[in-house]
């Protein structure tokens, strides 16, 4: 498939042919047999917890070994992982994809486990002692050290081992719910005229972006109407999957529930605080911008959620074939090899943009083997979807950077991975904004970069603040439907205060957004979209020493933390006053879009 004005499916066909039924089960038999080949070496070289003590050369060969079959394995899983996850969340009526995915987590529940005794082993032995004797440990270095260093936070052997083997019916279950739900869900629409609609939840998310108020109105009360009849069981799914979380959490020895997230991500506490700290700062000038808004679309009491993402003056809808060209103008100003992976997406049919019954609403981009990626989104013709599309194949673009890694290697901290995503999405603002042709739409480029801009600083911080009090009230009980609610009201207006009308925000946020399933899987977007600005800001003081050093960034994104990462770009994530700098860059923007919006 080549672009056309119509958003596209994408090409799975290419990865297992649904003509040959017989390549995906041998895939998965391969899959099963490799993971208990895999087991059967661990116990041989008997890695797991042991006496401290230096390495020896059988050590050393054992390492490579092990490393060696891991790598095997996961280069293997992810190709058949990823077309699975792909079928389900294109067609959550697709009950094989669901029940093989479903037999593939129970055939790799081993591999979690082996992981922790693969670094109880190295804590024991020291990586320096590993390395010196191994090209492989010295390669992995930092994998293994990492892994080292949290070897502590483990339950034993046999604790590990029951926990990965319930996951499947446990938290996996509860995820698996909540997208089920949602993307079957459907939205009955009431219009004044007495015209009534039914349609998909992710079309009435999209319908946020209309034109017409009316109708932004009738889809947010649809919405939440039908988020309300479902709230039940994905209010049991959120308490079943975080109560899962705390036991693991406490029985493993972590200080708090934000700790192994932290570490995961190779970020200090300290890093996280620098940046709150200037996320809080930042809040009443994101509250000015909703302000303005507000008067901009008639409102006097605060906006309402309804017009959070309304356009700002004339709505240019824009069809895929354009899209397509405003993303590779943007990259290609950039560089050729940044172009050259959009048309190699777009040209291979990487993309899913299509908005049909049974998609799941969002965006997601996952690699399938080597430099290959699938990229799933809802193109509604939005300015808001272009920038999606330039996000998604950021992400794209940062799986190519990775391809010659292993996948040890490649294994991306949350904080990180969303680097290459917020860089592209910065370079199509700012060549849209460059190529305005009226104050007009300035504007209306101005609001809906910062339209963006809110939901990952203030909305973000809203479900920070969320997750935080649910994981403290989950220490105790369960929270019911209405607590939930309430819990998020209470985040929500910490965030937003009076940049929001009081009346008219969103209780059930809780239950649109699958990313509580993963642990604070929030504020490492806001880490991304500032990190990003920072780097823009680089790029734009000396654009040739930037780009000498960028991809060699990306690639190396699991081999140091986020520290030492951003120190090469001269970059001190510690320091409050970078996060501020780069929130400076906003404050300017939300300055720009006052003038406009006062001349309007």
């Amino acid at each position: 498939m080549t672009t056309t004005d119509l958003p596209p499916r994408w090409n799975i066909d290419v990865i297992f042919s649904a003509s040959e039924p017989r390549a995906l089960s041998s895939a998965m038999e391969l899959v099963a047999t490799s993971v208990d080949r895999l087991v059967a070496l661990y116990d041989r070289h008997d890695i797991r917890t042991t006496e401290s003590r230096p390495p020896t050369e059988a050590d050393a060969a054992a390492l490579d070994e092990v490393v060696h079959a891991t790598n095997t394995l996961h280069t293997e899983l992810r190709r058949l992982s990823t077309y699975l996850y792909a079928r389900i969340t294109t067609d959550s009526r697709d009950d094989e994809a669901a029940a093989l995915s479903v037999e593939l987590q129970t055939r790799t529940s081993a591999l979690g486990p082996l992981a922790k005794r693969l670094a109880a082993w190295v804590a024991a032995l020291g990586v320096d002692g590993l390395a010196a004797r191994s090209t492989t440990a010295a390669d992995h270095a930092f994998v293994l050290q990492h892994a080292a260093d949290n070897a502590t936070f483990q339950m034993s052997e046999a604790e590990e081992t029951l926990a990965a083997e319930i996951a499947p019916s446990a938290s996996l279950a509860w995820q698996r719910l909540q997208g089920d739900v949602s993307s079957q869900l459907t939205v009955e629409i009431a219009l004044p005229d007495g015209t009534r609609e039914r349609i998909p939840m992710a079309m009435a998310r999209g319908m946020a972006t209309d034109p017409d108020a009316i109708r932004r109105r009738a889809a947010y009360e649809g919405e939440l109407a039908a988020w309300q009849t479902v709230s039940v069981p994905l209010a049991a799914a959120l308490n079943g999957a975080k109560g899962e979380q705390a036991v693991l959490n406490r029985r493993r020895g972590y200080t708090d529930d934000i700790d192994p997230v932290l570490r995961a991500n190779t970020v200090d506490r300290a890093t996280l605080d620098a940046m709150t700290d200037a996320v809080i700062e930042s809040l009443p000038d994101f509250r000015g911008y909703l302000r303005t808004k507000a008067q901009v679309l008639g409102h006097d009491e605060g906006l309402p959620w309804w017009d959070l993402f309304a356009p700002v003056g004339p709505r240019a809808t824009v069809d895929w074939s354009h899209a397509t060209e405003l993303v590779r103008g943007a990259f290609s100003a950039y560089s050729p090899h940044l172009d050259a992976l959009a048309r190699r997406a777009f040209d291979e049919s990487w993309v899913d943009a299509e908005i049909r019954d049974g998609k799941r609403a969002g965006a997601y981009c996952a690699g399938v083997e080597d430099d290959v990626s699938r990229v799933l989104m809802n193109f509604d013709g939005s300015h808001e979807a272009v920038s999606t599309l330039a996000h998604e194949l950021g992400h794209a673009y940062h799986n190519v950077a990775l391809a010659p890694r292993t996948p040890l290697q490649r294994r991306l901290p949350m904080a990180l991975a969303e680097t290459a995503s917020i860089f592209c999405e910065t370079l199509l603002f700012e060549t849209a904004l460059a190529d305005a042709q009226s104050d007009t739409e300035r504007l209306a480029l101005l609001d809906s970069q910062l339209v963006n801009a809110t939901q990952i600083v203030v909305d973000i911080h809203s479900r920070f603040l969320f997750e935080l009090e649910l994981c403290r009230r989950r220490q105790r009980t369960t929270l019911s439907v209405q607590e939930l609610c309430a819990v998020m009201l209470d985040a929500q207006d910490q965030s937003y205060g009076d940049g929001l009308h009081a009346e008219y925000r969103h209780p059930y946020m809780w239950a649109v957004k699958p990313h509580y399933f993963t642990p604070f899987y929030n504020w490492p977007y806001t880490f991304g979209l500032l990190f990003g600005i920072g780097l823009y800001a680089r790029y734009r003081v000396d654009p040739e020493q930037f780009r000498s050093g960028y991809d060699e960034l990306l690639a190396s994104t699991g081999l140091a933390d986020a520290a030492t990462l951003a120190g090469r770009f001269g970059i001190d994530v510690r320091d409050t006053a970078f996060w501020t700098a780069s929130l400076d860059v906003l404050r300017e923007h939300i300055a720009a879009h006052a003038r406009l919006a006062s001349q309007t």
